[in-house]
């Protein structure tokens, strides 16, 4: 049942906006107010009022006043508004006790919420991302200790009880930070009558992003998405936007869950918002507090959802349950809604707000459709600093146009407001709307003063209605003061009062030091001594509420005592401070030197670690490792200390340099580099790891950045305990997606030694080439998981040996160890990195001699790749796998290309399923990294016959030729000795014609099938008519002889069939001549269907 009489416990416009909902909803309403607002606007919104017989904002404080003034008035509920008490258990179980309804959560729940630190720990418990911080802070000591255990941290000092961005204080590194916790102290005790505060890291780049949600504590919970707050100044909201423009639908969704698991744990009723700052460098987000409450921004909300909130508030605070308002999911929010927060305030040059008081001399503000305002002004208002300088909402909603569109209607709406008399920030709220990069929705919690001077000049050209600024009345601190001769005076900066003066006469002072603190807009500001010297005279005592310039002090300038703060000292630039010992001590857990334990066990096996492996891959001093610091997620079964230890970077090295920079300079030797550490929980896959790998993968994406991975590791790691309430199944993990992204983007070497299974080994696999040595043992599961499966009893040993991977064609190169696989590594990078500057080779003349004149002579082609090319250059490919074909990295002059080559000592060159598979993928690789292709043709054709078929050979035999037809980079097709049919056409990417050149050997016979089997099969009758087998074999081998003829390279050649026949020792000079010519290749790979 609704309450029939509700006392509404706050002021201005949030009481306006209660009264209203109220009334829609049959509920008398009772004002409170302070006596130095009784004609405040509010009161004349509610049926009947009442004065809470105090001034200021101390007399919305006065818990035990309003419930008082509630039973008198004969009220069943009270609205608690926001602010003040709204969040404040005591008082809502003061409520509780005294049979009034609490428009709110319960004083239960109020507990559990309404402090940030005790927020912190319900999100702690339900593993909500938070970030790390302190317990309660009661005095600055405390906070001195606490930052000093943490030395090198940034730190957000932050009032345990309400919002709004007061009691919060930025205390970077190098400051002491006592001065800050006094000032948030200040406020916190002056807006919520409680000055504890506790420090979290800081983040200087991120947005704010809250959730709004709504329960009826009986088990019911929805939200109605999310709002983005990020637009601040110095942490106090100026606009908020519903829902969050180019917020990622993944990160919007795990955000929501989180915000709901923490209300779900409370069993929450009513409206709350769920508040959290998004790391954009990290694509990471932090819980940071609950606002139990009605928020100023909910109006947002309300537009894109088309709900009440206030209403919702009421009926579920009275007992009804989300299924009695016939609330099921979240219906789609519609278009954006962008609320401005009109305050009257003189915004300095600098931007920060200076006291906007006067009286309101004209009151105009926009209507019309979508556009809302909610205020508790009106003409001959007169406003005061002593309360919020917030005047007015404006609201602005577009249905169904972009993003852009919106902000563009806002604008619209901002320049059709008229407001005289007091100043604004509207000119301010303009000049950000139109940034661009406002349209655009990239925005951070520092945006207005990482923008100051551009928003600055752009409020003095941006045309908006101009505000009519009064002169400030005169108080008697203001009055005429005749300083003593000699002094200086210490002026206000601002209009406000005085929190406090912290000199006395006669103290010495020196240039810069704290001398008074004074409050205005909410925030406590520090005054600070223009000069060095003595105090003379104080004029201010605390309480006063002074004009700005009015004089506070007076200083006899001198010169300051070396001891007192001015004097500058000599830094010893050799010296470390404590806070950089600890992060040298934190890094030098993880270092090889110090951890003697784990390097025997390398050594052991005959392996290096992972560190020595990273090493001896990048050049040295490249090498800039990313999450050094990062430990294994199991804190909840482990000791912090023990976790620094034995779990360094999460098993995990990773981190970007360069390789071999000497040959090809920094840009094309950029690389990436992981390596699982299998001294660290046996090289396993843990939720920080993968968070790592999600990281550098992005990076190489985004940069386009090759990578090599060390994969050695047993996959994935089922102790990471920390995050069991929050992961399930662990598939939406990113990992999986990241790494084969990059396919195509930038080449991947997978490089493994010893055990490799599961998770590492689809690293491996997923990889562009694969390295590695000869005590590999890689697999999809481990002895553990294939016995889980029933599948049999198995030692590692047994699963996925060297011989087993080579001969199937899943290692490119078999090494001996990891020191050669590293080598190996480095020329692999190599070949995609430029052209090297020296070079030599063979006597090419020797090319002459490779090939047999018997046409019916095998010969090894390996001989003539390796006299082809510069010495030492060949890198070949999948040896022992699809051996018909040979696929090679090589260098013609320095140059790099890719080798696809038929052996004829297999099959007699014939293509076969392995083979056409092989090449096929081999062509896929140079082309998506722009390697230029040499194919050496010695082919008669595709392998035929029932048992070829049995092995695929018409799907994986064709992917060469599909390849080769589509490949976008030059082709330079060599044909040493047989071209015939389908084979041959494949070798030469679909046709002749088709590389940037043909050219032949003069060994080289062209046809539609092998000679032999075309005079068997086209001369079959003459041949069966022959009288005799003597008579039929010169017939046979007359015919060859003229087919032989007809397809020797000359004869093609004299038809334009090909476009030479050379001089074999010219091969080399005609490869780069044609590289020269085709111009510089990048390789732009035509988007094409594979065929197996």
């Amino acid at each position: 049942m609704l309450p029939k009489r509700l006392l509404i416990a706050n002021r201005g416009e949030v009481a306006v906006r209660v009264a209203r909902t109220a009334a829609e909803l049959g509920i008398e309403t009772v004002a409170v107010y302070a006596d130095d607002e009784s004609d405040a606007m509010h009161v004349r919104h509610a049926d009947s009022c009442a004065s809470l017989a105090a001034n200021g904002v101390a007399a919305y404080l006065q818990s035990q006043k309003l419930v008082e003034t509630a039973a008198s008035h004969a009220c069943d509920a009270i609205h608690p508004g926001w602010g003040f008490l709204s969040e404040v258990s005591a008082f809502a179980s003061t409520c509780e006790e005294r049979g009034v309804l609490f428009i709110g959560p319960t004083a239960a729940q109020l507990e559990q919420v309404g402090s940030k630190l005790a927020a912190r720990a319900l999100a702690q418990a339900h593993n909500v991302p938070v970030l790390p911080g302190s317990n309660a802070l009661a005095e600055a000591e405390d906070f001195a200790s606490f930052a000093s255990a943490h030395a090198g941290s940034s730190f957000m000092l932050k009032a345990s009880a309400g919002g709004g961005g007061r009691g919060m204080r930025v205390v970077m590194p190098h400051e002491d930070g006592r001065d800050a916790f006094a000032q948030a102290q200040g406020e916190a005790r002056l807006a919520f009558a409680d000055g504890t505060l506790f420090a979290e890291r800081y983040i200087e780049r991120a947005r704010h992003i809250e959730v709004q949600v709504l329960g009826d504590g009986h088990g019911g919970l929805t939200h109605f998405w999310e709002r983005d707050c990020s637009l601040q100044r110095r942490r106090q909201k100026l606009i908020e936007i519903a829902p969050a423009p180019s917020l990622d639908a993944d990160l919007r969704d795990d955000i929501i869950a989180a915000a709901l698991t923490m209300a779900r744990a409370v069993n929450y009723r009513g409206l709350g918002t769920f508040e959290f700052l998004v790391d954009d460098e990290e694509d990471a987000y932090f819980f940071i507090e609950a606002n139990p409450r009605l928020q100023v921004e909910h109006p947002v909300t309300e537009a894109v959802c088309d709900v009440d909130l206030v209403a919702l508030q009421i009926h579920t605070a009275a007992g009804a349950t989300l299924a009695d308002l016939g609330i099921n999911d979240p219906a789609e929010p519609k278009g954006f809604a962008i609320q401005v927060r009109i305050n009257a305030e003189r915004v300095a040059e600098d931007l920060s707000p200076r006291p906007g008081d006067g009286v309101i001399t004209r009151f105009d503000l926009p209507t019309g459709p979508g556009i809302r305002v909610d205020t508790a002004v009106r003409n001959g208002v007169n406003v005061s600093s002593r309360y919020d300088s917030l005047i007015a909402k404006l609201i602005v909603h577009s249905r169904v146009a972009g993003f852009p569109e919106a902000i563009n209607k806002t604008i619209r709406a901002v320049n059709e407001c008229a407001i005289a008399g007091v100043d604004t920030n509207l000119p301010l709220a303009n000049a950000i709307l139109a940034m661009p990069e406002v349209k655009l929705g990239s925005w951070h919690t520092t945006f207005v003063e990482t923008h100051a001077t551009t928003l600055q000049a752009a409020i003095a050209v941006l045309p908006i209605a101009q505000n009519e600024t009064p002169t400030a009345p005169t108080t008697a601190a203001n009055s005429a003061i005749t300083l003593p001769t000699g002094t200086i005076p210490v002026e206000t900066p601002m209009r406000g009062s005085v929190v406090s003066i912290d000199v006395t006469v006669g103290e010495r002072v020196h240039k810069g030091q704290t001398l008074a603190t004074l409050e205005a807009m909410k925030m406590h500001h520090l005054v600070e001594a223009p000069a060095s010297g003595e105090v003379a005279l104080i004029y201010a005592e605390a309480g006063a509420t002074l004009d700005e310039s009015s004089p506070m002090l007076a200083i006899y300038p001198g010169e300051a005592d070396e001891d007192e703060g001015g004097a500058t000292h000599a830094v010893d630039l050799d010296a470390t401070r404590a806070d950089l010992d600890e992060v040298n001590a934190r890094h030098a857990l993880g270092l090889d030197e110090n951890r003697p334990d784990a390097v025997a066990k390398r050594r052991k096996i005959g392996g290096r670690t992972a560190r020595e492996n990273v090493a001896d891959l990048m050049d040295e001093g490249s090498f800039l490792e990313y999450g050094a610091l990062t430990i294994a997620a199991q804190r909840r079964r482990r000791d912090v200390a023990d976790l620094m230890e034995r779990t360094p970077a999460d098993g995990m090295i990773a981190g970007i340099g360069t390789v071999n920079a000497a040959d090809f300079g920094d840009e094309a030797a950029r690389c990436a580099v992981l390596a699982y550490d299998y001294t660290v929980l046996a090289g396993t896959q843990g939720n920080n790891n993968h968070k790592k790998k999600d990281r550098m993968f992005e990076l190489a994406e985004r940069w386009k950045i090759p990578t090599v991975f060390f994969t050695e590791g047993g996959g994935g790691r089922p102790g990471d305990v920390d995050t069991d309430d929050l992961i399930m199944s662990w598939l939406d993990l990113k990992t999986f997606t990241t790494w084969p992204k990059l396919s195509g983007v930038a080449p991947r070497i997978a490089i493994n030694s010893g055990r490799c299974f599961a998770g590492n080994a689809v690293i491996f696999g997923c990889a562009d080439i694969t390295i590695a040595t000869e005590n590999s043992n890689i697999g999809l599961a481990g002895p553990a998981m294939i016995e889980g499966g029933g599948l049999g009893k198995f030692t590692p040993e047994d699963i996925g040996p060297i011989d087993v991977q080579t001969l199937n064609g899943v290692v490119d190169i078999a090494v001996k160890d990891e020191a050669e696989a590293t080598a190996v590594a480095r020329n692999v990078l190599g070949c995609f990195q430029g052209r090297k500057p020296t070079w030599n080779c063979v006597d090419q003349r020797a090319l002459r001699h490779l090939i047999p004149e018997d046409r019916l002579r095998i010969y090894d082609p390996r001989k003539i790749v390796h006299a082809l090319a510069d010495s030492d250059s060949v890198i070949e490919l999948r040896p022992e796998y699809g051996v018909g074909i040979i696929t090679a990295f090589v260098r013609i002059e320095g140059h790099p290309f890719g080798l696809i080559a038929n052996d004829p000592r297999h099959l007699g060159g014939a293509i076969d399923g392995d083979g056409g598979e092989k090449g096929g993928r081999f062509l896929q690789l140079c082309d998506a990294y722009g390697l230029p292709v040499i194919s050496l043709v010695d082919t008669p054709g595709y392998m035929v016959g029932p048992d070829s078929e049995k092995t695929a050979a018409v799907r994986r035999g064709s992917r060469l030729i599909i390849a080769s037809a589509n490949l976008s980079v030059p082709l330079f097709t060599i044909v040493l000795r047989k071209a015939y049919g389908l084979g041959g056409q494949a070798m030469a990417g679909g046709g002749l014609h088709e590389p940037f050149y043909t050219i032949a050997w003069p060994t080289a016979e062209f046809g539609p099938m092998g000679l032999e089997g075309a005079v068997e099969l086209g001369f079959s009758k003459e041949l069966a008519a022959a009288p005799d087998a003597e008579t039929r074999k010169t017939l046979y081998d007359d015919l060859v002889a003229k087919m032989y003829a007809k397809g020797k390279g000359v004869s093609v050649a004299q038809v334009y069939e090909i476009d030479a026949v050379i001089d074999p020792r010219d091969t080399r000079a005609w490869i780069v001549g044609g590289l020269k010519a085709a111009g510089p290749v990048t390789g732009s790979p035509r988007r094409y269907v594979d065929v197996w």
